[in-house]
């Protein structure tokens, strides 16, 4: 196949944990034919999707892993698989990129994960879709409401819809004396909305990300376990990250998801349970294959590679 990623810049990347490198190896393993393209490179011309693109070789060895050719003009349909690997922030240039991709969808590539969905499915709000899988959650601009809320619960964690790796986390005791700044700072005086939830103690067990490949659960996960006091277990906040089997409750929610998923389009996606709970659903650019297959064995890009050369109908 031809396959083309739309990434962050390659040669930032963290190459010990970086999840889109583990594709790109995989891909190339395979003999798949690489591009590489930047978000700004994508554009659509006399209604036809299109990008400045180059040639992409990448190799298993950390001095020497990738090589770009020359950047040139090319239908983004030319190629069969796209892999959306863009990091969030989920922005206003993200949104359009997706409008690129959705045109090169209707010419013919398979984008992954499916355009419209990375629009739909905030990965925070997604999940409130399966309120029985979910702690007690409010979502809301309401400082009023949150207070509420916090006052039901006694304690709470507060975040914005549109973080990542943990940024904008808070705790939040009933008796707190931060309450009103916290709020009046995350819901920028009552004008955007947040999202509230019951503290869920297990969070000292760890943060679990399970991986889905194609509405199924790859059999391990990755606990990221806060250290130093820290209440968030992501592994950009300083977590420690520590692979283990599926509980049967993992397994239980993966399969409640699952067909959701497949419905979407969303063919890699990361849940986030703590506990027997849902937190997130992570669409845009889910991450720790490296670290689940060093401690495990896996090779969970070629699992992804198994789905996508079987074609859409796997």
């Amino acid at each position: 196949m031809r396959v083309l990623v739309v990434m962050d810049p390659i040669e930032t990347v963290n190459l010990k944990k970086d999840s889109t490198m583990a594709m790109l190896w995989a891909a190339s393993r395979r003999g798949h034919e690489l591009g590489y393209a930047l978000q700004q490179d994508l554009y659509i011309d006399q209604g036809k999707a299109y990008g400045l693109i180059s040639p992409l070789k990448v190799f298993e060895d950390y001095n020497h892993y990738y090589e770009l050719g020359e950047k040139k003009k090319e239908s983004i349909a030319a190629y069969d698989v796209v892999l959306m690997r863009k990091d969030p922030p989920f922005d206003m240039n993200f949104v359009y990129t997706t409008y690129v991709l959705e045109q090169a969808e209707r010419e013919g590539s398979w984008i992954i994960n499916k355009p419209q969905s990375l629009r739909d499915c905030n990965e925070k709000l997604f999940a409130t879709q399966f309120p029985e899988l979910q702690v007690p959650t409010l979502v809301t601009s309401q400082q009023s409401l949150i207070r509420e809320f916090i006052k039901e619960h006694g304690d709470v964690i507060v975040k914005p819809l549109d973080g990542m790796g943990g940024t904008g986390i808070f705790r939040l005791y009933q008796d707190g004396v931060n309450i009103g700044s916290t709020l009046e700072m995350l819901t920028e005086l009552g004008n955007r909305p947040i999202m509230a939830q019951r503290y869920i103690p297990e969070i000292v067990e760890g943060d679990k990300r399970i991986l889905m490949v194609n509405g199924e659960p790859v059999p391990y996960c990755l606990a990221r376990i806060p250290q130093n006091g820290e209440v968030r277990g992501n592994l950009a906040a300083g977590g420690l990250g520590q692979a283990r089997p599926l509980t049967e409750n993992d397994k239980l929610i993966a399969a409640k998801i699952g067909p959701f998923l497949r419905e979407k389009g969303l063919v890699f996606v990361g849940l986030d349970v703590i506990g027997n709970y849902v937190t997130e659903i992570n669409v845009t650019s889910p991450t720790c294959i490296r670290e689940i297959d060093a401690q495990f064995g896996t090779s969970i890009a070629d699992d992804l590679f198994d789905v996508l050369e079987g074609g859409r109908t796997a």
